[in-house]
C-alpha cells in the first residue's frame, strides 16, 4: 500500500506542477459544452425524457474522464524513455501495485478535472441535487478508474511516444462517440447501437449520467456491475503486460 501511496502522490504533484495540462484538459470539453448546449438548446429527442442539456452536461463531463483517463497512459512512456520505470521495475514491489498506483492517480486527476467541468457547467443552466453528488462523485471515479486502466495497459506494449498518442486518438474518438455522451443511444442506427452496446464505456457515461439526473438508458446496477468487473479484469491485464515489458 505504501508503493501504492507513492506512485498516486507523484502524479498527483506533477499534475500540480503543470499548469498547462490543467487549462489544456479542461478547454475542449468546455468548448463542447458551450457550443453543443447552445446550438442545440432547442433539440428534442423522442427517447429522451429530460431536456437535452440536462442528457448532455454529464457526457460532457465523461468526456474529461475518457479523454484524460486514457491519455494518462503517455507519462508510462515518458518514464520507459526518461529511465524512472526502469527504477520501479527491479524495485520489490509487485506489478498490480505499480499499475494501481498509477491508475489512482491518473484517476484522481481526471476527477478533478471533472468536477471542475461540472461546476462550470452550472453557468449553462445544469442543476445537480446536492443528495445526488455522492453517488454522482461514485460513478465518476469508477468511470476514471476504466478510462485510466485502459491507457496504462496499452501504454504497456507500446513504448513509442508518437505511437502511443495516434493509438490512443483512434481508439479513444470512436469509444467517446459511441458512448452516447453526445446523443441518445436509441436515436443511433441498429448496428451502431450494437456496437456501443459492446463498450464498457458506454455503460460508465450512463452510470454518470444516471447518477447525477436519474435518467440512464440501461440499469443502473448493470452499468455499475459491468464498469466493476472491466476495471478487475483490466487491471489483472496491466499487471501481467507491465510484467512482460522490456526496458532498457
Amino acid at each position: 500500500m505504501n508503493s501504492v501511496l507513492v506512485l498516486w502522490l507523484r502524479d498527483l504533484k506533477r499534475y500540480t506542477r503543470a499548469r498547462s495540462r490543467f487549462f489544456g484538459s479542461i478547454a475542449m470539453p468546455f468548448f463542447f459544452l458551450a457550443f453543443f448546449s447552445l446550438g442545440f438548446r432547442r433539440a428534442s429527442f423522442p427517447s429522451l425524457e429530460i431536456e437535452y442539456l440536462d442528457f448532455l452536461a454529464p457526457g460532457i463531463v465523461s468526456m474529461v474522464l475518457i479523454f484524460s483517463g486514457t491519455l494518462s497512459g503517455v507519462s508510462i512512456v515518458w518514464d520507459r524513455q526518461f529511465g524512472f520505470l526502469r527504477e520501479i521495475m527491479v524495485a520489490p514491489v509487485s506489478r498490480t501495485a505499480i499499475v494501481l498506483g498509477r491508475t489512482l492517480g491518473g484517476a484522481t486527476i481526471a476527477t478533478l478535472q471533472a468536477l471542475i467541468l461540472l461546476a462550470l457547467s452550472h453557468f449553462f443552466g445544469f442543476r445537480i441535487s446536492l443528495d445526488s453528488l455522492l453517488i454522482a462523485l461514485l460513478a465518476i471515479f469508477l468511470l476514471s478508474l476504466i478510462c485510466t486502466v485502459t491507457g496504462i495497459a496499452i501504454s504497456s506494449v507500446i513504448g513509442d511516444i508518437h505511437g502511443f498518442q495516434l493509438v490512443i486518438n483512434f481508439f479513444v474518438f470512436p469509444i467517446f462517440f459511441l458512448s452516447g455522451a453526445i446523443f441518445p443511444i436509441a436515436e443511433l442506427p441498429e448496428i451502431i447501437a450494437t456496437l456501443a452496446k459492446l463498450s464498457p464505456f458506454t455503460y460508465g457515461v450512463d452510470a454518470v449520467r444516471w447518477a447525477m439526473t436519474s435518467f440512464a438508458a440501461f440499469n443502473p446496477v448493470l452499468d455499475f456491475t459491468i464498469v466493476l468487473s472491466y476495471f478487475i479484469a483490466v487491471l489483472f491485464l496491466s499487471a501481467f503486460l507491465f510484467s512482460r515489458t522490456e526496458v532498457r
